[in-house]
């Protein structure tokens, strides 16, 4: 006598002789699921959906294959700029002068800089180069990607080396640019409230004191070592206020930026990381606005 067939686990009146390839349980054809090998159940395919987002990092960020490639390419970017810089006369070259932050804009003579607005610049028969504040918005990110010597570029970019992907191991690559870019507003934020008209800013050092400050609230959060962060850190602070031709202003101005932009991401409760972007963005458009206002304010 042949033995009746199994019914689907789920619909009873079913009887079937299919079985899901990870439970073995019996299906029926409206239960099947087509599987990269055979067919699997719902409950199979839900659980292997929960297994997919384990994919997911600690605040909502995406695990990459290649956390080093974020870092690798602001490397690179970099690296381009100080050699297009090089190309067109090194610091305070073409370039150069092109893309550094000057709050209101320079009226060079020779090796030093005439104190003075445009209209006092022409009067005294000198170009004058503007700023932010004179019809060069650009240079509050683009200093960002400028140095003026290989030292000042080497030692950027090897602490952007060092501490960037672990961050984005962390927070993924979304959320670690996310930490960089606010941080390097934060200190041209910085550089245009504090530091005087006409003087001239370059340097990732913004944004890299901005991945300090997230490096430090992620051993916090996460409960490591916080010493060695803390000595690097300070240390850092400290020549920033002591070590001449140092923009501490732009250096504080990222350290706050890039640590309240990884306190929004990491501290937002689970159920409320949908605001983690929003908020993220009202915090650049705060580092905007300090810099229009502070623009409109040097606007001859």
């Amino acid at each position: 006598m042949e033995e009746a067939p199994p019914t689907c686990y789920r619909h009873p009146d079913q009887p079937t002789r299919i079985t899901c390839q990870r439970c073995e349980r019996p299906i029926c054809p409206s239960c099947m699921v087509p599987g990269a090998v055979g067919f699997q159940c719902p409950e199979c395919v839900s659980q292997g959906h929960r297994e997919t987002r384990q994919l997911l990092l600690p605040y909502g960020g995406t695990r990459v294959g290649n956390p080093k490639a974020t870092s690798v390419a602001l490397i690179a970017i970099n690296a381009l700029v100080w050699v297009a810089v090089l190309l067109t006369g090194g610091a305070f070259g073409t370039l150069y002068n092109l893309l550094a932050l000057v709050p209101e804009g320079l009226c060079p003579v020779g090796d030093r800089v005439l104190l003075t607005g445009p209209a006092g610049c022409a009067a005294e028969g000198y170009s004058w180069l503007p700023g932010v504040a004179t019809g060069a918005p650009w240079q509050v990110l683009t200093s960002g990607f400028t140095h003026a010597a290989a030292w000042h570029l080497g030692f950027n970019m090897l602490v952007l080396w060092l501490l960037g992907p672990t961050i984005e191991q962390v927070l993924g690559r979304a959320r670690y640019l996310a930490v960089y870019l606010v941080a390097l507003l934060g200190g041209s934020a910085g550089v245009m409230l504090l530091s005087q008209p006409y003087s001239s800013s370059v340097g990732a050092s913004g944004a890299i004191y901005g991945l300090m400050g997230a490096l430090l609230l992620i051993a916090i959060r996460h409960k490591g070592d916080v010493r060695g962060i803390l000595f690097w850190l300070g240390l850092n602070v400290v020549l920033s206020f002591t070590w001449s031709g140092i923009s501490w202003e732009g250096h504080l101005g990222g350290l706050a930026g890039g640590m309240a932009a990884a306190a929004i991401i990491m501290y937002l409760p689970k159920g409320r990381r949908g605001l983690q972007w929003p908020l993220v963005a009202l915090l650049a458009a705060v580092f905007v606005a300090v810099i229009v206002a502070r623009a409109m304010q040097l606007a001859p």
